[in-house]
């Protein structure tokens, strides 16, 4: 690959991105968006990381708009097979496309170079540099090392239901009958095609594409994954398990692999491309955290009513998975608490255990109830059995329709959490 043959690509790139700008109408993200612009007023890294599709190229486009900055996708089969030794080549084919005074560069899928982290430290000395990843252990090697905390990495989502809102150009008007009765609408509408911004502009197929690209290229290429047949069946079996425990050796009887040390590794993977989220039984005992069931759940509600083996028709489950991702998006964005679900021996539940610091900061259930007498019982027990055991009174129960307190216990609608109103 020579220097002219960059600059082509890099050209043919940049022009992609401003159709991009002229043919869409593009979301803002719900991110802290002057804490990332402050990460760049001197020569450092952010790091844009989040599954595939879900935006990080657009959302960092958008980032340093006004800004002179070089970019190139390294998610291009031109590309392909490109390590180290050419990335000296690329930052020459940026001068002399931009000229030398160029501040800030944007390195798009940068993992799939190996050995990039030199070049992006070398870099990072002197420019302000945006790496998007779709990979969680991005900067867990090398750079890692070498920066020390000289860095600032946010984790992107798919559209969260207010950029959704957004999207489709509806106004939350809480004191509107009309308008709630849109917005519950569109909740479900949300429920059903998930949070990808390509799913709205080609159809629901694309969720399956998205899937196939995550676990295909992502996963199995990337760790030459031979026994491709029981990896996907693992995969799938875990998506279609949404909401609900597992166990290593559980999966290792649902598959045809027999070492428990490999379906770790399988799950890391999954878990490492952002396509599953999984929580920890809280415990204040770690060994007994460690050795409990986990609980999954999947990035996108529209991938589980495209891919999942269960039926979609699981309002609750999809609710508590929503749940789920919008607890995680939330920590990522302004830094929210350590989330966990609760169990125990008698097995009564908590969906979810808000954990600030050392302390227990909010328990939260989750149920497809438009009365408080749809609310299960069990819903209470567990939550005022987890109060008294970890010492929260600060309980919660999300539910479709019911807004209300039922003793110490609060009741919120799921699109008034969502909206965060």
């Amino acid at each position: 690959m020579d220097i002219e043959g960059i600059k082509r690509i890099i050209t043919d790139q940049r022009d992609e991105i401003d159709h991009l700008y002229k043919s869409r109408r593009l979301i803002e993200r719900d991110l802290p968006g002057d804490k990332l612009a402050k990460s760049l007023e001197h020569p450092n890294i952010l790091a844009v990381l989040g599954v595939r599709r879900c935006g990080k190229s657009v959302c960092s486009h958008m980032l340093l708009k006004g800004k002179e900055y070089g970019y190139i996708n390294f998610d291009d089969e031109r590309l392909y097979g490109m390590d180290a030794a050419y990335l000296n080549l690329v930052l020459q084919a940026f001068y002399e496309l931009y000229g030398t005074d160029i501040e800030y560069f944007m390195l798009d899928e940068i993992q799939n170079v190996p050995g990039w982290e030199l070049f992006a430290n070398r870099l990072r000395r002197t420019k302000k540099v945006v790496l998007t990843g779709s990979n969680a252990k991005l900067l867990s090697g090398e750079l890692a090392t070498h920066l020390t905390g000289r860095y600032l990495d946010v984790t992107l989502y798919p559209f969260s239901f207010s950029e959704f809102l957004k999207f489709k150009e509806i106004e939350p008007d809480i004191h509107s009958t009309k308008s709630i009765a849109g917005i519950k609408n569109a909740l479900r509408e949300y429920m059903d095609v998930g949070g990808f911004p390509e799913v709205y502009l080609f159809g629901k197929e694309m969720a399956a594409r998205i899937y196939e690209d995550i676990i295909y290229k992502d996963i199995i290429s990337r760790h030459d994954i031979r026994n491709r047949r029981s990896f996907s069946e693992i995969a799938k079996y875990l998506v279609s398990n949404f909401s609900g425990e597992f166990s290593f050796r559980k999966l290792c009887g649902a598959s045809s692999i027999r070492n428990v040390h490999t379906v770790k590794d399988y799950v890391e993977y999954l878990e490492s491309s952002y396509i599953i989220l999984v929580l920890e039984r809280f415990s204040f005992k770690l060994k007994e955290q460690i050795m409990a069931p986990r609980k999954v759940y999947c990035i996108d509600t529209g991938i589980i009513n495209t891919i999942a083996l269960r039926s979609s028709q699981d309002l609750g489950r999809l609710m508590e998975n929503l749940v789920a991702v919008e607890l995680h998006r939330r920590k990522s964005y302004y830094g929210g608490d350590d989330v966990f679900y609760w169990k125990d021996h008698q097995q009564r539940e908590v969906d979810f255990v808000l954990k600030r610091g050392e302390m227990v900061s909010e328990l939260i259930q989750v149920s497809y109830a438009s009365a408080e007498e749809d609310i299960k019982e069990r819903e209470f027990k567990g939550l005022l059995r987890a109060a008294g055991e970890l010492g929260c009174g600060n309980m919660k129960v999300i539910t479709w329709d019911y807004e209300g307190e039922a003793g110490e216990v609060k009741c919120v609608p799921l699109w008034k959490w969502l909206l965060d109103i």
